[in-house]
């Protein structure tokens, strides 16, 4: 869980696929016990048109990224116990990321959910990151799986560290 202010708190996970009724109830209960301001999924594996499939009680702000194969997939749920003001979304049509611009206990915030190809990730975040850029500021917030092993610690003994890593640091 990140905390980013007093009364602010973000959590995320790789669900790998809501298409199951007692994963989707299993991941609610989560993010029920969890109670955070905004919660981010990837890999929800959900068509443009499940948007009824995420919904949990308590969190009707449902914004979402799909791919129409039911591939991928992306999306952040805010608690209905804040006040966000959504001022901009921006969304691939894979499913790969989506990011949310908005007001939040009268501060802006834009949050980015990724989730990143399992070959070529840092590339991909990397070029994402410079398309984003002009949106990118002091109050941007970038969550998801990045299918990259960015500090020693996210790395298993067979994976190195290539230039690529190096420069998306």
């Amino acid at each position: 869980m990140v905390v980013v202010g007093p009364h602010i708190s973000i959590i995320t996970l790789n669900v790998n696929g809501l298409n199951s009724p007692i994963k989707r109830h299993r991941v609610a209960g989560w993010i029920k016990e969890q109670d955070p301001t905004i919660c981010c999924l990837q890999e929800t594996h959900l068509s443009p048109k499940d948007k009824h499939r995420l919904r949990v009680k308590g969190w009707r702000t449902i914004l979402q990224a799909n791919n129409e194969q039911k591939k991928t997939g992306v999306t952040i749920l805010i608690s209905d116990k804040v006040d966000f003001k959504t001022k901009q979304i921006k969304k691939d049509k894979e499913g790969q990321y989506i990011m949310i611009k908005g007001t939040l206990h009268q501060g802006d915030i834009t949050l980015i959910n990724i989730y990143a190809p399992n070959t070529g990730a840092p590339k991909f975040v990397k070029q994402l990151l410079i398309e984003l850029k002009e949106d990118i500021n002091n109050n941007t917030i970038i969550v998801g799986d990045l299918n990259t092993p960015l500090t020693p610690m996210d790395r298993t003994s067979r994976q190195k560290i290539n230039k690529e890593i190096i420069e998306l640091k």
